[in-house]
């Protein structure tokens, strides 16, 4: 599926990346290790570095690849399509008489990637109900792969990381979103489930998204060359003097709420330290994607979009641009779903604007959203309830990956809507069993506007898959939002318990606060 307009700049890009390696060591891409998930049912890429012209053989299940590495010393090949198997077996790659290297305790199975901030990097002993989790977590043929590289300026080949099986003593540490969801996958579809955690707190979809692919649109142009100038402008000492300065504030409001009883302010980051963390535009690609490629997938999963509300405007493009790239990158269409933001108290309209552009973003084939505005935590922008977040993502990938049976995988979504006199009628697909209100009462976080765009709250009556919307304040209606808000009051669900999504019929223009 790669088009001509990726490929040069992605060889260039993985180009880059090689001519800094050192030629005679013979290793293995940085996922390819102990404790590994390969993907069942699809060609598996195995690579690595070995001199110059050398044969390299992978054998593995009763099969036996080779190939030779080039100038540079990558090589690479892809193993023939295994079927799963929870059989603890060797990967042995071989080359000239002293070059041997044996990965163990390989299985096969599925394998998802997760990436995105820290709603993603979020941890299982941070989310609720982690005593009970903790001794529940008795799931060896659950792995995941914690990619633990840095940021990087320039494109990276390698990274480092490890896998580690799922079990009471090692769960706590998993990303909490990845883990609920390999957990749903892994009870329904019965096979080993490999998770691959790519996140880093705090950052941008711009520092996820090659410079490539930034540059290549008018509007993310502007907005990476805006961020690269901003991040070479870095001045260590003058961040330091005022980090102190702001850290001798917060230590004394620190104090002084913890003598009120009051919240503890958060405090300040630490400016190098989260620099060389999050580095500048595209730099969590150079550095903890990259070296992952081609590690053979099933799909991939997204949770961002808080670090960017304050532009929201553009998110829709720049998600838009992140799925389409990264599977231009790993030359497979493969399913992504995504994360929607969940109710959370932020100034100006940043959060359903990004609610919405990930709502836009389903036009992509094979794509799909879990709808959180339910699951959200009034005070606290990493809501600890995972654990259906996991199960809502599983829902889409189990019902529309695997085939199975789910009692939906979508919460409702806008589908059409038509002006009737003085009422709106929306419709709205993945109404499953009819839609409803989550507390019987009547439906709440309607509004309705005329063409002077003034928005009145609404009534709004169910009609099946449809709900019809009227104020006795607006005569002449022309457009509907729902649950428009960082925090909605809204109430409508279908029939099997998902709430539905942030949506408008305007395009009209919003105003967007700038959020921290």
């Amino acid at each position: 599926m790669r088009s001509p307009r990726f490929l040069p700049a992605l060889l260039a890009v993985l180009a880059a990346g090689y001519t800094s390696l050192l030629a005679g060591d013979f290793r293995l891409g940085s996922p390819i290790s102990d404790h590994m998930v390969l993907q069942r049912e699809k060609p598996v890429a195995v690579w690595g570095w070995a001199d110059a012209g050398e044969s390299v053989t992978v054998a593995f299940a009763g099969q036996s690849k080779s190939a030779t590495a080039a100038d540079d010393g990558k090589w690479s090949l892809k193993l023939d399509a295994l079927s799963a198997s929870a059989e603890s077996r060797s990967l042995v790659v071989t080359g000239k008489s002293d070059h041997k290297v044996e990965v163990k305790d390989v299985l096969v199975g599925e394998v998802w990637l997760g990436s995105g901030q820290s709603n993603m990097s979020f941890t299982v002993q941070s989310a609720n109900n982690f005593a009970a989790e903790k001794a529940a977590a008795k799931y060896p043929l659950i792995r995941e792969y914690h990619e633990g590289s840095s940021a990087m300026t320039a494109p990276q080949a390698e990274g480092k990381g490890k896998w580690s099986a799922c079990a009471p003593e090692t769960v706590g540490s998993f990303s909490a979103v990845l883990y609920f969801f390999g957990r749903e996958i892994h009870r329904e579809v019965g096979v080993p489930v490999g998770l691959i955690n790519t996140s880093v707190g705090g950052t941008p979809i711009e520092a996820w998204t090659s410079a490539e692919t930034q540059l290549a649109d008018p509007a993310t142009k502007e907005r990476y060359e805006t961020a690269l100038k901003n991040f070479n402008a870095f001045d260590p000492v003058k961040a330091t003097a005022a980090y102190e300065k702001q850290l001798a504030g917060w230590n004394k409001a620190a104090a002084q709420a913890k003598a009120e009883g009051k919240d503890i302010p958060r405090k300040p980051y630490e400016p190098i330290s989260f620099r060389n963390s999050h580095g500048g535009p595209a730099g969590l690609y150079n550095g903890k994607v990259l070296n992952l490629v081609p590690y053979t997938l099933r799909g991939m999963l997204w949770y961002q979009g808080e670090g960017n509300a304050g532009m929201a405007e553009l998110y829709h493009k720049q998600l838009t641009a992140l799925v389409t790239s990264w599977r231009t990158l790993w030359n497979d269409e493969v399913p992504y779903a995504w994360v929607q933001l969940p109710n959370y108290t932020s100034p100006g309209e940043g959060w359903p604007r990004i609610r919405e552009s990930m709502m836009k973003t389903l036009e992509l084939p094979k794509t799909g959203m879990a709808i959180t505005l339910d699951l959200g935590d009034i005070k606290n922008i990493h809501p600890t309830n995972k654990q259906d977040v996991g199960k809502r993502l599983s829902f889409w990938a189990l019902g529309t990956v695997y085939g199975k049976n789910v009692p939906a995988i979508s919460g409702p979504l806008p589908a059409g809507s038509s002006v009737n006199g003085n009422a709106i009628t929306v419709s709205l697909k993945h109404a499953n069993a009819g839609l409803k209100t989550k507390d019987g009462g009547p439906v709440k976080g309607f509004q309705i506007a005329g063409a002077d765009q003034q928005w009145k709250s609404a009534e709004a009556k169910i009609d099946g898959d449809k709900v019809i919307v009227s104020s006795s304040e607006v005569t002449q209606p022309v457009a509907v939002r729902y649950a428009w808000k960082d925090w909605p009051d809204c109430n409508l669900y279908n029939g099997a318990d998902l709430p539905a999504s942030t949506f408008r019929t305007d395009d009209w223009p919003v105003p967007v606060v700038a959020t921290k």
